[in-house]
């Protein structure tokens, strides 16, 4: 992934931002061409501390048949994008850009056993349950177990370990302080992401915004 050192990310910071989301595009190449699946997962780690993404796929997702352990794969995580209009900017001659939060994962792929995709079903499950929380969290034990072992029969499981981690958030990070608030300030009316990227912005410079934040307290009753 292309990243100019103003938005590169350390390595810590991507593999957190890629558990966090927990969804991504997988890909890989089958000699000809480009294979790719939109797909949850989850990060553990070898007893190495090497990171690997565990995932299933459907038997038929021609994924499958790349799952050699031998080519390195891709799974792409991206967060929150906005556009940004140069009219926005407070200096002038400015240009049209986008930004965004983007890491990319990249190693080997092997599958998984039987008993170790039942484990990773429930790890998936639980993982998004949580999120969902105070609704009492759904398990596999909630199935009958005749419908349970036919779904499992029709996934298979797979593992990435993780060999290269990239990480890129452009978030504006090389402008000046006037541009950059001026930015943050249009996103923040912007759709959902577009508010995202501004909360974000704010977070990773929460000075240019001191001013702000001061003329709201002084304006309380």
């Amino acid at each position: 992934m292309y990243t100019p050192p103003f938005f590169k990310q350390d390595r810590a910071a991507s593999l957190k931002f890629a558990s966090d989301r927990g969804f991504g595009t997988m890909c890989a190449f089958d000699g000809h061409k480009p294979v790719a699946s939109p797909l949850p997962f989850y990060l553990t780690y070898a007893a190495d501390g090497t990171p690997q993404a565990a995932f299933h796929v459907a038997r038929h997702n021609p994924l499958l048949k790349l799952a050699s352990g031998d080519a390195s794969w891709l799974l792409a995580v991206n967060g929150p994008d906005a556009y940004v209009s140069p009219d926005w900017y407070v200096s002038p001659d400015q240009v049209p850009t986008w930004l965004y939060q983007s890491v990319h994962l990249s190693g080997p792929v092997r599958m998984l056993s039987d008993d170790e995709l039942a484990v990773q079903i429930d790890t998936l499950s639980d993982k998004f349950e949580t999120w969902l929380l105070p609704k009492k969290p759904w398990t596999s034990d909630k199935m009958t177990a005749g419908r349970l072992e036919a779904m499992k029969k029709a996934i298979v499981g797979l593992v990435m370990t993780v060999e290269e981690v990239e990480g890129s958030f452009k978030l504006n990070q090389h402008k000046s302080d006037a541009d950059y608030a001026a930015i943050a300030n249009a996103l923040s009316a912007g759709d959902a992401d577009a508010r995202q990227i501004s909360h974000l912005m704010r977070q990773a410079r929460p000075q240019v915004f001191a001013d702000d934040t001061n003329m709201l307290e002084g304006s309380a009753p």
